[in-house]
């Protein structure tokens, strides 16, 4: 049974222009969750998905360059597209999709998401925060009932996508058209692991939080 890791990367971030190349702890962002996947040991190969060589100067040794198209490089191009791209050029049973802006992802959690798929029959799983709040949709509440408000650590949880890793096998992509299965291992992290870095003030969030961490 292969695993293949691989983490989809761009160089004209809209929102903050190159993103992928700015600094953390001393290394481009990119090189954290690179070299993360490449001390997870249930993961065979891992790949970095760039349109740009230039990308190899920036991430660690071990990891495989493989050059996609520039067309799956657009501000509209979603990232189901790039993800069907790439599992149609790489063969494997298990798939885990990364992203750089995640750059806080423990292989531990990974490695232990990989293991729940293995050994309890999961067929996907994925990073989440555990949310513990009163949480509303569409005007109406969705963890909690008005006229009988728990205590909040009594509150059902909430668990939203942090975006960080997804694992599937193969079937799901192909068959189900998708990265989380029918029977998806959610994998809990804190708010450090939780980060996700799209704007200027999430990467100063993160730099603040990596500061504290190192302290």
């Amino acid at each position: 049974m292969k695993t293949v890791a691989f983490v989809p990367i761009k160089l004209n971030s809209e929102r903050l222009p190159r993103k992928n190349l700015l600094p953390i702890l001393g290394k481009p962002m990119c090189f954290h969750i690179v070299q993360t996947l490449l001390d997870v040991s249930s993961i065979d190969e891992v790949y970095v998905y760039c349109s740009s060589p230039e990308i190899v100067e920036h991430i660690p040794a071990g990891a495989q360059f493989l050059q996609r198209s520039e067309s799956l490089d657009g501000n509209f191009v979603k990232g189901h597209e790039i993800y069907t791209s790439f599992i149609e050029e790489v063969r494997a049973d298990t798939y885990v999709l990364a992203h750089t802006t995640s750059p806080f992802i423990k292989a531990d959690t990974i490695e232990n998401a990989l293991r729940q798929m293995r050994e309890h029959g999961h067929d996907s799983a994925f990073s989440a925060k555990e949310v513990r709040t009163f949480a509303w949709y569409e005007g109406q509440p969705v963890n909690f009932s008005p006229t009988n408000i728990p205590r909040t650590q009594d509150l059902e949880p909430i668990y939203a996508e942090t975006s960080g890793f997804y694992a599937f096998r193969r079937s799901v992509f192909t068959e189900l058209n998708r990265r989380t299965g029918i029977n998806p291992y959610i994998a809990a992290v804190g708010e450090f692991e939780g980060i996700d870095i799209d704007t200027r003030d999430d990467y100063d969030m993160a730099l603040t939080l990596a500061s504290l961490q190192k302290d």
